[in-house]
């Protein structure tokens, strides 16, 4: 059965369902929790309050449901990914807030350092995401996450570039884990009409992670020399505090997946429930590796447009990633900018960006009908913008500062591309693994060895080569969505579904 029809609009139990863009779902969880079938009504719009959350048109009984996965999942993917971030980009700031100056880095180590936790972070995604094909979610995410944070506390103990080097490599490592796991664990819970904003959603505490590490690193700088500690080495260790307990929450939040789950919050009714909704949805649950199974993987155009398209998104964002921001402050005499501004006013950058993405999720769910590429090309044109005029350098200060400011609405987009994922590969739930474990993992291949190339430390504060680096790669992301949207309208026409791809 295709649970895709063409342009018709329908009703379930009160849940208004455009068709040409949502799958039918037939099945509800009944007034006592058990569930039952419905008949499908026409009706001709959606409800108004839809668009503003997805679960608001729907019966009482699916918000029930959706109220407690939301609470567990979403809670726990933002808190999770929030630390991950300020886990990652905590080096930045610990370098520009002295770490510096005591450990004698003044040539490339900084970009050794980012090029070690991204080596082990590429070795590590595909495989963690094939792991949790047949591990429970709920016991190796955490467990990661647990790991990372101890060896976060390491490194406020590191003095010399080469420990620092070998502990990035290990926490790259641990953090594999956590994006793309989490991003298979949302795609294996939630409908087309509900996943971009909870990818989305998700997506923006790397943001505020990144915000807040620049925010902790002014608050604890000022913290120097007390228990034998610099500044910058109370910033890894407050991190790891921070972390710890956040990372042992998995362990009781996490639902793994419907076929699996043991949620202790879900009702063995509403276990069976979640199940046919993924049924319905055509979301396909774990099968066996296959020898087969892998040669349709790999044969398909999916894995590696849909990687290319991450991988050019993904790196373009370097100029945002990189501290070009900071570096730019920290070297302007006039006027001369202290630690803590230095700190902080970056952060301005990712306020941008957290209310980009959520723009970005609601417009696709809601304005666009389903439609991922429109905002992915809009944050690309502006990206482009952006990183042409901080290439040509010589522009006025408002201007340049704008630059950087704006330059966040290229860095949302991350929840669009794995959405988007997970509904092209939604028929095969080892390729939409795989497909979204690769994804991650080409997009950091690019960035082990990149920045070594076009971010070199020496070229601070101006980095013209990065930033027509990453103006170009804006293009190639732009290139890469129109291609995708035109190949798999073509897949649609030819299994006879309607997909949004407008």
């Amino acid at each position: 059965m295709s649970f895709y029809k063409q342009s018709k609009e329908v009703t379930v139990k009160g849940v208004e369902t455009d068709l040409s863009t949502t799958p039918v779902v037939e099945d509800t969880l009944g007034s006592n929790g058990d569930v039952s079938d419905n008949t499908i009504q026409a009706k001709p719009k959606r409800k108004w309050q839809s668009y503003i959350w997805d679960t608001l048109d729907k019966s009482p009984e699916e918000r029930r449901f959706l109220f407690k996965l939301d609470a567990a999942v979403l809670t726990f993917a933002t808190l999770g990914y929030f630390i991950k971030y300020l886990d990652q980009i905590n080096i930045n700031n610990a370098f520009v807030s002295g770490m510096k100056e005591d450990l004698g880095l003044y040539k490339n180590q900084l970009n050794y350092m980012q090029t070690c936790w991204t080596v082990g972070y590429v070795i590590g995604e595909v495989p963690s995401n094939m792991i949790l094909t047949r591990v429970r979610p709920s016991l190796w995410i955490p467990l990661m996450e647990v790991i990372w944070s101890i060896l976060t506390f390491c490194v406020a103990k590191c003095n010399s570039a080469s420990s620092i080097y070998a502990l990035r490599f290990l926490i790259g490592l641990a953090e594999a884990t956590f994006y793309p796991g989490m991003q298979y664990v949302i795609g294996s819970w939630y409908r087309r009409d509900e996943l971009a904003k909870r990818s989305c959603i998700f997506h923006t505490s790397s943001a505020i992670g990144s915000m807040f590490s620049g925010y902790l690193m002014a608050g604890v700088y000022h913290l120097g020399d007390k228990g034998g500690l610099k500044g910058w080495q109370w910033l890894f260790v407050v991190d790891g505090i921070i972390s710890l307990p956040i990372a042992l929450s998995g362990f009781f939040l996490l639902p793994d997946v419907p076929e699996i789950t043991r949620a202790w919050y879900f009702s063995p009714a509403e276990r069976e429930y979640a199940q046919k909704r993924m049924k319905l949805e055509g979301r396909a649950q774990r099968a066996p590796y296959t020898k087969a199974k892998f040669k349709k993987i790999f044969t398909s155009w999916k894995i590696y447009l849909l990687a290319t398209l991450y991988m050019t998104f993904n790196n373009a964002g370097a100029g945002v990633s990189q501290p070009t921001f900071a570096q730019y402050l920290k070297d302007s005499t006039h006027p001369k900018y202290t630690i803590s501004q230095i700190n902080t006013y970056p952060t301005t950058t990712y306020a941008v960006q957290i209310v980009s993405t959520l723009i970005y999720a609601w417009t696709s769910d809601s304005v666009f009908r389903g439609a991922r590429w429109p905002p992915i090309v809009f944050g690309g044109v502006v990206s482009i913008v952006c990183y042409a005029s901080l290439a040509a350098w010589d522009i006025p200060v408002g201007w340049h500062w704008a630059s950087y400011i704006l330059a966040g609405c290229g860095g949302g987009l991350s929840g669009l591309c794995m959405a988007w994922a997970h509904e092209i590969c939604t028929d095969d739930n080892e390729e939409r693994a795989i497909v979204v474990g690769t994804m991650n993992e080409l997009a950091y291949v690019f960035q082990a060895w990149l920045p070594l190339v076009v971010w070199q430390q020496i070229d601070a504060p101006r980095y013209h080569k990065g930033f027509v680096t990453s103006a170009c790669l804006s293009a190639g992301m732009i290139v890469s969505a129109l291609v995708i949207r035109v190949l798999w309208k073509r897949e649609l026409a030819r299994k006879g579904r309607v997909g949004p791809v407008v």
